[in-house]
């Protein structure tokens, strides 16, 4: 552990130190926090075998950040290139720069919709059933800057019937930040907190941890038994977060990156699943405009 702890301290002091003239021969992409380091890099390993060709670069440099928020402070400063965030990162960034990054392509679930889901788990041995059971219990959130592990619940849960209106932090007894989606379930599996929020897709078997999202990522790595869990509740649809880029790139750099990753389901299906956290059905564009509810709801309830 603390050998992993510093290769990530290590990554996160280069990233600081990095310097947009870089960018020439090289292409910067952020990792969201959120999941442990070691597998953050080894699902997104095959980018740097590949890019390097496809646009014309030296090499392809990995920064995966502590949290949401390190990789929105280096897109907005200019020490990354590219990155994958979630609708409340990239609305975070966009209030706070509109001119910094732009979004330009999303995932598409296997239905063949463009949005996921916010669920709160239980663990089944608790005896949480339902959102009325967890009324006075703790509840983990994953990150601040998250959509479905903050924004959403923060925003939604209030409208169903169990809290009447009440807030979150009105309904449970105690509510924290875990450190990200795949932490956040941790914390419930070793009784840290009775109740997590985190993103799933929706689609297919509750059993199988759906098509995609953290849970499936953390089925598919032995770390989560479906068996040992419940969902008590489910949010409206969520736009899928989008895959942005630094709007300052050359023309023809950001005209490769486009076409990499719109390319890359059909032409590496493999690679195209691990740095998504699951099965899609491939991209589709997208523009700010997309996510323009999702920056209302984020400037009207926690600001920038």
């Amino acid at each position: 552990m603390s050998a992993i702890r510093n290769v990530m301290m290590a990554s996160v002091a280069v990233f600081a130190l990095a310097t947009p003239a870089l960018a020439q021969d090289a292409i910067r992409i952020g990792l969201l926090g959120g999941e442990n380091e070691a597998d953050r890099l080894a699902d997104n390993q095959c980018l740097i075998d590949k890019l390097p060709a496809a646009l014309g670069v030296k090499e392809v440099q990995l920064f995966p950040a502590a949290d949401y928020d390190g990789v929105i402070q280096g897109l907005l400063g200019g020490t990354l290139d590219v990155a994958s965030l979630g609708a409340s990162g990239f609305a975070k960034a966009y209030l706070a720069n509109p001119d910094a990054v732009e979004p330009f392509l999303t995932t598409v679930q296997t239905d063949g919709s463009m949005g996921y889901h916010s669920v709160m788990l239980a663990r089944k041995d608790s005896g949480i059933a339902s959102l009325a059971d967890a009324k006075g219990k703790k509840l983990g959130y994953a990150d601040p800057d998250s959509t479905s592990g903050y924004l959403i619940p923060l925003v939604t849960l209030p409208q169903d019937p169990a809290l009447g209106g009440m807030k979150p932090d009105e309904y449970f007894s105690e509510t924290s930040f875990n450190g990200g989606h795949e932490n956040n379930v941790l914390a419930l599996l070793d009784k840290k907190v009775d109740v997590a929020v985190t993103w799933a897709s929706g689609v297919g078997e509750f059993s199988e941890g759906y098509t995609s999202g953290n849970i499936r990522s953390m089925v598919d790595k032995g770390m989560l038994d479906m068996e040992d869990v419940v969902e008590i509740w489910q949010s409206p649809l969520i736009p899928n977060g989008p895959t942005v880029m630094r709007k300052d790139l050359p023309q023809d750099l950001k005209d490769k990156i486009v076409k990499f990753f719109t390319e890359l389901p059909a032409a590496d299906y493999d690679c195209f699943r691990a740095i998504e956290n699951g099965d899609f059905k491939g991209y589709a564009p997208v523009s700010a405009e997309f996510y323009q509810p999702i920056i209302d709801a984020r400037k009207a309830t926690i600001g920038g």
